[in-house]
């Protein structure tokens, strides 16, 4: 679908859901013409910012190219966007290259229809400013939307905190375990709580703090490098 298309479109404005796929789009951006399908068999962080050149957009900015091989090294893509033109874009990076000798190498997104950010919910109809929230879509090979983040516009996004998330997205998918509270790599991942009484019965603990419905075991965590293999 076409930015025109997403424009044109009388379906009614719906949140994106977890777990199902993402609306396609094709847009300009600083790299060039760019589609959904060009990310298809690897990880995607779709980011959106307010507008450019400004002061908290510009820090995560910096902060998302400082850390892309963390990215990359996960099989996952950065793609910003937001509602300003593509000219914009163009000299808001030349001057982060400019002033703070960081050059942006990943693709920023010229949406000034705002057809993609209406799309992913970015925007609603009934918005009085064209600026979008700080919204952050976690799009995995298959382009389903696994997790999703929205900050306001006056807070900055923890890069290390989206690291960990995608983190955890592909180790739950490597092992079928879950991620509890403020897990990192290379931690133990913790089982899924057992759903009948027999496989209830049949869990033994090794700790007094630990309990059938909740227990942790050490797990090798997937290759980071490796992408993830779930199936859609």
């Amino acid at each position: 679908m076409t930015e025109h298309d997403l424009a044109n479109s009388d379906s009614p404005q719906r949140a994106l859901l977890i777990g199902r796929p993402v609306p396609s789009f094709q847009a300009r951006s600083t790299h060039g013409d760019i589609s959904l399908e060009d990310y298809r068999g690897k990880w995607l962080v779709m980011f959106s910012h307010p507008a450019d050149f400004t002061p908290v957009c510009t820090s995560e900015f910096i902060a998302f190219q400082r850390s892309i091989h963390e990215f990359e090294n996960r099989n996952c893509a950065l793609l910003g966007l937001s509602v300003d033109s593509i000219y914009s874009h163009v000299a808001w990076v030349k001057n982060i290259q400019e002033k703070f000798n960081v050059e942006i190498s990943f693709p920023i997104v010229e949406d000034i229809s705002m057809a993609v950010s209406f799309a992913y919910g970015m925007l609603d109809a009934s918005s009085q400013s064209t600026a979008t929230v700080r919204a952050v879509f976690f799009i995995d090979p298959c382009s389903i939307l696994r997790a999703k983040i929205i900050y306001p516009m006056q807070v900055g996004r923890s890069i290390s905190e989206i690291i960990r998330t995608l983190s955890a997205l592909q180790a739950a998918d490597e092992t079928g375990m879950s991620a509890a509270e403020g897990w990192q790599p290379n931690e133990p991942l913790t089982p899924l709580a057992p759903t009948t009484v027999s496989q209830a019965n049949s869990v033994t603990t090794s700790s007094e703090h630990a309990e059938w419905y909740y227990t942790e075991r050490k797990v090798i965590p997937p290759n980071e490098n490796k992408p993830s293999t779930r199936k859609h």
